[in-house]
């Protein structure tokens, strides 16, 4: 673990490079690997029924609604300090201390997190990562890939979470092995359990894994641009590829013969 001499100087570092990005790398629907990423979603959609979804249905039936409150709320909090360093590392100190003082005090007056203590008092929850950071530091998505097991991600992000992973705070206490692993099972359990009730509306949709992804890529960018993504700037648009019939309206005066004179009387 580094110290925290080392650790102030790497984020000092990376917040002089993030203030060198002028602008965020965009996540990109480029599905250029749509017939493995296709593959990979048939994988995990059989798991997901076979194991995962009975699991989760089952957990969500035998536990109550306040536990699982909890439950999300302690699970949530452990993820909190890759929140707090992804917060400075994109140059934002005033959110990294306001969630330090929120991680802290959802960990000693919550209880270690099981109750959410901090958003009463105005701290509200972010949700930040490596991956984010990458973006905000003008790293492009490249394109996007459906990984075993864990689903969408992008070239960018999926790395990343291999980093992620030693944020977790349990991985510093060093507990026994049962409690690391049945941390993360849990925590895959309960977020399937939070998904249950979208599963009507995915099972209606013509073509689940092309909702799946477009619905994370949006959901991507609006995390990366803090809930306000710039609009999808036109590219390689150009004009003289306009029918000459559409592109501008026709002035009759000037296309239509000019009607006779009327002849005088006798």
């Amino acid at each position: 673990m580094l110290s925290p001499l080392r650790a102030a100087a790497a984020i000092l570092i990376a917040m002089l490079a993030a203030g060198c990005t002028t602008a965020p790398g965009r996540t990109q629907p480029d599905d250029r690997w749509e017939g493995f990423n296709r593959g990979v979603y048939k994988f995990n959609d059989t798991v997901d029924r076979a194991a995962l979804k009975p699991v989760a249905k089952g957990y969500r039936k035998i536990t109550p609604h306040f536990l699982r409150v909890g439950i999300g709320n302690f699970l949530g909090n452990l993820e909190y300090p890759a929140t707090v360093v992804n917060q400075f590392l994109q140059g934002k100190p005033k959110m990294g201390l306001r969630d330090t003082g929120r991680f802290l005090l959802n960990s000693t007056l919550g209880i270690a997190g099981l109750f959410d203590v901090a958003t009463a008092v105005g701290l509200e929850a972010n949700d930040e990562d490596l991956g984010q950071t990458l973006a905000v530091w003008g790293v492009g998505s490249g394109p996007f890939v459906n990984l075993p097991l864990f689903g969408p991600s992008t070239l960018r992000d999926a790395p990343t979470r291999i980093v992620d992973f030693f944020f977790d705070p349990i991985t510093y206490i060093d507990p026994p092995w049962e409690a690391v692993w049945g941390e993360r099972v849990l925590d895959v359990v309960h977020s399937r359990a939070e998904l249950l009730p979208l599963d009507g509306t995915l099972q209606r949709t013509y073509d689940p894994y092309a909702f799946i992804r477009d619905s994370w890529v949006q959901q991507r960018e609006f995390a990366i641009f803090d809930g306000n993504p710039p609009p999808e700037q036109l590219e390689n648009f150009d004009d003289s590829d306009t029918p000459a019939e559409d592109a501008a309206p026709k002035d009759d005066a000037a296309t239509d013969e000019a009607p006779e004179e009327p002849k005088p009387q006798q």
